[in-house]
């Protein structure tokens, strides 16, 4: 349990958990990159992925309490029906094959976009609504596969909402649906049965809110362009995070 550890190893939990939730009280998304690698050192690792799925759920939550008539309720209703519809090919997939190569592809794709949107070279690009379809499919397979699709949708809505605000409780409300996704899934298989796991998500409770607030606060004092240049750089990340997990295995 994490209060038997050293204050010094609890004190590196809280903080890393804190930065995680400050990046997606910013972009709504980018938990797993800051806190699985810190996390994988302190508790089991299978515990990883639904206590974050349980924290991203509330994060969420907390931000379309506080936001959630900003979002760009057309874009919703493109993107939720593609994005189950890719859930559903994800996890066929998973049953199927090994994924790992796509894993990779996705990497190298998302690197090399972050990479050229941060140079300055691309245009203001907007994308047109049917864009949705592949941008959609795309991040529910990717979600079922690795818990990592929101900066696939990140990119989509970059590309077509103008207001920050619009954009970031959007992204929100995207990843807000599939965490639940997620966490009906892990409750059906007794995941949440271990009381452990739910304790330990009420002692990271605290540092989930304190993130997701100063995170808010940032973006309320980002102009569009420097938000844009932020989930850019989250994007950026996420890609180098699923080349590293490729690479490790």
């Amino acid at each position: 349990m994490l209060l038997n550890l050293p204050w010094h190893d609890i004190a590196i939990v809280f903080t890393s958990v804190t930065i995680a939730y400050v990046i997606f009280g910013v972009a709504g998304f980018g938990t797993a990159l800051v806190a699985s690698p810190v996390l994988a050192n302190f508790i089991p690792v299978p515990q990883i992925v639904p206590l974050l799925a349980l924290m991203d759920m509330f994060a969420a939550l907390s931000n379309i309490a506080k936001d959630g008539r900003k979002a760009d309720i057309a874009e919703l209703k493109r993107l939720i029906p593609l994005m189950v519809a890719g859930s559903l090919i994800g996890a066929a997939i998973l049953l199927k094959t090994r994924p790992d190569v796509l894993l990779l592809a996705l990497g190298v794709f998302v690197v090399a976009y972050s990479l050229y949107s941060l140079s300055g070279l691309s245009p203001n690009r907007r994308f047109q609504p049917r864009a949705a379809a592949p941008f959609g499919l795309i991040g529910g397979v990717f979600s079922a596969l690795f818990g990592s699709g929101g900066f696939i949708y990140a990119i989509y809505l970059s590309g077509r909402i103008e207001r920050k605000e619009n954009l970031r409780i959007t992204q929100t409300t995207l990843i807000g649906l599939s965490t639940l996704t997620r966490v009906v899934l892990f409750a059906l298989a007794g995941v949440y049965m271990d009381s452990s796991l739910l304790i330990l998500a009420l002692i990271l409770a605290p540092a989930m809110l304190c993130g997701v607030f100063v995170g808010r606060h940032i973006t309320l004092r980002l102009t569009r362009e420097q938000f844009i240049r932020v989930i850019n750089t989250v994007v950026l990340f996420s890609g180098i995070f699923l080349l590293g997990r490729y690479f490790s295995h």
